[in-house]
């Protein structure tokens, strides 16, 4: 469990959402904290493989080997 504390605007808009699409306040956030975590981690480990000099394949290179070529 765990408590947080929103500027009274964000939680004005906190509660306006939840009410109009009739989730929980607690949805949106676990929904929030779940994506800023996600993305964090990949930024995270791909800052770690740029560190560690891992070899990289642009984008070009991979629609090619995937035949996605236009």
């Amino acid at each position: 469990m765990i408590a947080v504390r929103l500027e009274p605007d964000m939680e004005a808009q906190l509660a306006q959402l939840a009410a109009e699409t009739g989730r929980s306040k607690s949805y949106y956030v676990k929904e929030a904290l779940a994506r800023y975590l996600q993305d964090r981690s990949d930024y995270l480990l791909a800052l770690a493989a740029l560190e560690r000099q891992e070899p990289r394949t642009s984008l070009a290179e991979v629609r090619k080997q995937l035949g996605l070529e236009n």
